[in-house]
C-alpha cells in the first residue's frame, strides 16, 4: 500500500503554541499512522501546553461550548451555538461559525467553517473555506452504528488505501473551497486548491489537487410516477 502523506495535503502549524507540539510534525505522518496515534499525540500536546491550551487572543462566544481537552490557537474565533469537543485542535486564525459541531478534528491556520458545519475525525488544511451545511461523516453505515467495526478504505491513484480504523471522515486540503449542502465521508481526501460544488456527496476516494467536483445539475433531475413507472426528464 502506497503511503498517503499528510504533508501532501495540509500545511503544518507555524504560528502560536502548536508549532512546538506533535502537531508541528503533522506533515511527516502517513494518514493511517496519524489516525492510530492521534489520541496519544493529542495528550502529548496537552501536556506540553499546560494552562496555555487556549491562547489569550482567541474569542469564544459565551453561548459556544468548548471541551476540556480542546486546543485553541491565537486569534481563533468560535461563534455562538457552536460546539468544539473531544480532542479537537483549532489553529491560529481559524474561524468556527454559527451552530457548528467540531468533534475530534484538526482545523488548520486561517481555515473557515461557515455555519451549520458538522465535521468528525477530520483534518482541515490552511485557509480552507467550508460553506453552509457541509457534513463530514466518520463511520460507515452498519447494523450497529454505536459500535462501528468496518474499516474505512479509499481509492487513490496508487490503488486502495486502508485507513486502519473504523472512524475517519476526511482530509480537506489547504485552500479547498466548498459550496453548500455537501456530504463527505467516510474516507475522503481532497487535494489542495480544489473546489467542491454545492450538492455533492462523496466518499471512499481521493481527489487530486486543483480539482473541481460537481454534482448532477438540477436540470438533470428525473421524476418518475410510482404507479405508472413513467420517467420524465425535466426541461
Amino acid at each position: 500500500m502506497k503511503p498517503l502523506l499528510l504533508g501532501e495535503y495540509v500545511t503544518t502549524p507555524a504560528y502560536g503554541q502548536l508549532a512546538a507540539t506533535p502537531y508541528g510534525r503533522l506533515h511527516s505522518y502517513d494518514l493511517a499512522d496519524f489516525l492510530a496515534r492521534w489520541p496519544e499525540l493529542h495528550e502529548e500536546a496537552l501536556a506540553l501546553l499546560g494552562d496555555d491550551r487556549i491562547h489569550p487572543t482567541a474569542y469564544v462566544h459565551p453561548h459556544a461550548i468548548v471541551g476540556d481537552d480542546v486546543i485553541i490557537g491565537p486569534d481563533v474565533k468560535v461563534y455562538e451555538f457552536s460546539t468544539v469537543r473531544k480532542g479537537s485542535v483549532l489553529c491560529a486564525g481559524a474561524s468556527i461559525g454559527f451552530n457548528c459541531e467540531v468533534t475530534s478534528a484538526f482545523v488548520g491556520e486561517g481555515a473557515v467553517l461557515g455555519h451549520r458545519i458538522g465535521i468528525n475525525r477530520t483534518i482541515v488544511g490552511n485557509r480552507a473555506h467550508l460553506s453552509a451545511g457541509v457534513t463530514v461523516a466518520a463511520i460507515a453505515v452498519s447494523a450497529d452504528m454505536s459500535a462501528p467495526a468496518r474499516e474505512i478504505r479509499l481509492r487513490t491513484e496508487g490503488g486502495a488505501y486502508r485507513c486502519g480504523t473504523a472512524r475517519f471522515g476526511a482530509v480537506i486540503g489547504d485552500r479547498v473551497q466548498t459550496g453548500n449542502s455537501i456530504s463527505l465521508g467516510p474516507g475522503v481526501v481532497v487535494g489542495r486548491n480544489s473546489q467542491i460544488d454545492s450538492g455533492v456527496t462523496l466518499a471512499i476516494r481521493a481527489v487530486p489537487d486543483n480539482s473541481v467536483v460537481t454534482a448532477p445539475h438540477t436540470a438533470q433531475t428525473r421524476i418518475r410516477s410510482r404507479n405508472a413507472e413513467v420517467e420524465e426528464m425535466l426541461p
